[in-house]
């Protein structure tokens, strides 16, 4: 958990789908400028997790602040990256990137503003001269940077994302890690990544989290971290990142074993 000066402080959240308990006691903190990687069994909370911190939907219990923010107010220092990229197709590629900037929730703006925003967006995810495309024109790994501009272009403090680089290919998942990373730390962007990937968590996360239920009858929680160390992104194959790989499966495939500390 980070310490000291955290950006996102979340406190023992709960939720539930009627009388079924989803997760239960989960504290989170996010430091500015870290990227935390949150792995798990599919169904087991991850991606509900990811839309109450970013406040697309309420706890049962527990509490989200972003900055000091809790509340709807949060959600205006968070951009969300799906899986989808989610781009509107009769709209151009820059305007899809600038899509809610005029919304009545966010500051006000004049057109020159928030079209310089999009530009300067676009520019980050290289896709400067492509702002007039279509997302039909548009590879699998260019509508992906267009999704990751979108969520740019709102200048968040904390960038959520749900697996978005998973229907890539291998080549082009590293260059959006890579993105990523490079984006998060130049801007000093904090990010929650969601991923199935444990190459992915370990390759670019500043710390890896394990959400899952320690019994069959519990609730899931998170029950495992680990820090992988050293400059991000780090090579696959060192021996170090191996061991963690396989402590992290282990874990997975038994939550709550004798020897496994609980958090």
């Amino acid at each position: 958990m980070a310490s000291g000066n955290a950006l996102l402080v979340a406190r023992q959240l709960a939720f539930s789908y009627g009388a079924q308990p989803v997760f239960a006691g989960v504290d989170l903190d996010i430091a500015p400028r870290e990227i935390v990687c949150l792995i798990g069994a599919s169904g087991c909370g991850k991606s509900t997790l990811l839309r109450l911190l970013a406040g697309l939907a309420e706890p049962a219990a527990g509490s989200v602040a972003v900055n000091g923010d809790s509340g709807p107010k949060r959600a205006a220092h968070a951009s969300v990256v799906f899986q989808s990229p989610a781009l509107l197709p009769w709209l151009s590629v820059a305007d899809n990137v600038g899509f809610g900037l005029d919304f009545a929730c966010r500051p006000r703006e004049g057109k020159a503003q928030r079209a310089a925003r999009v530009d300067r967006a676009l520019d980050q995810v290289g896709l400067a001269g492509h702002a007039r495309a279509r997302p039909s024109a548009l590879s699998g790994g260019m509508a992906q940077r267009v999704a990751l501009a979108r969520a740019l272009a709102r200048d968040p403090e904390i960038i959520y994302l749900d697996e978005p680089f998973s229907a890539l290919d291998a080549i082009t998942r590293e260059s959006m890690q890579d993105l990523l990373l490079e984006l998060a730390h130049r801007r000093r962007s904090a990010a929650l990544l969601v991923t199935h990937d444990i190459d992915e968590a370990l390759r670019i996360g500043d710390r890896v989290l394990l959400l899952a239920r320690p019994d069959p009858a519990s609730p899931a929680r998170i029950v495992g971290e680990w820090q992988p160390g050293g400059r991000a992104p780090r090579q696959h194959r060192s021996s170090a990142l191996n061991a963690m790989r396989e402590e992290i499966l282990y874990s997975l495939s038994d939550p709550a074993p004798a020897w496994f500390p609980t958090l």
